[in-house]
């Protein structure tokens, strides 16, 4: 039996596509660990940094589309995220349960917030305003039973903290993602027939 290593040297090395490349036992999952969410989550603004700051302008205004975001429209979004959605969530949560609703969260509002700021500017806010609240997320002494705490989510209903909390590391790597997609297909006629073996651009999963 191939080592994950293995598998992946004979993809991507090798030219072999993922329906001829040996599968892997099913899928793994991890459950809610709040230091590896502190691990992830103090480790995306550097990430998201590494990935854009200096690249022309071109690259982080580029798109996948009509109704589609930049790399720079994702970084607003990131920070609008750290003002509005998840420590005051958790602040909600542990402080009045599900009695209070949370406020409807604007995924929209970068569009009007970033008018105006540099690229730079945005990435050295996502970076202060992420430590702001790792730090005050770090004092909490956040205990099983806190993250068991319900709260009132407006449209899915009833959340756990843990939840939220989970919620925001995925967030980050969805993101991550995104801008790295966006990036990617910018090349994608580039590339030429290695396409196939691109999922970053052709959106093929495995």
């Amino acid at each position: 039996m191939l080592t994950i290593g293995e598998e992946y040297r004979m993809v991507y090395c090798c030219g072999m596509s993922t329906s001829e490349a040996p599968t892997t036992a099913a899928p793994t999952r991890q459950p809610f660990a709040l230091g590896d969410a502190l691990a992830i989550l103090s480790r995306t603004p550097a990430a998201v940094d590494a990935l854009l700051r200096g690249l022309p302008d071109a690259w982080l205004t580029a798109n996948e589309g009509p109704r589609t975001w930049s790399p720079y429209d994702v970084v607003g979004h990131l920070i609008h995220g750290e003002l509005t959605d998840w420590m005051p969530r958790a602040r909600l949560i542990l402080e009045h349960g599900n009695t209070r609703p949370f406020v409807k969260f604007d995924r929209f509002a970068q569009f009007e917030a970033s008018v105006g700021k540099t690229l730079e500017s945005l990435l050295d806010e996502f970076a202060a305003v992420r430590r702001r609240n790792l730090e005050e997320l770090q004092t909490l002494g956040l205990t099983d039973a806190d993250l068991d705490r319900a709260g009132l989510h407006p449209e899915l209903g009833a959340v756990t903290l843990r939840q939220l909390l989970a919620t925001w590391v995925a967030h980050d790597l969805d993101h991550v993602m995104q801008i790295s997609r966006v990036l990617a297909r910018q090349y994608a006629d580039e590339v030429g027939p290695w396409r196939a073996y691109l999922r970053v651009i052709s959106g093929q999963q495995g």
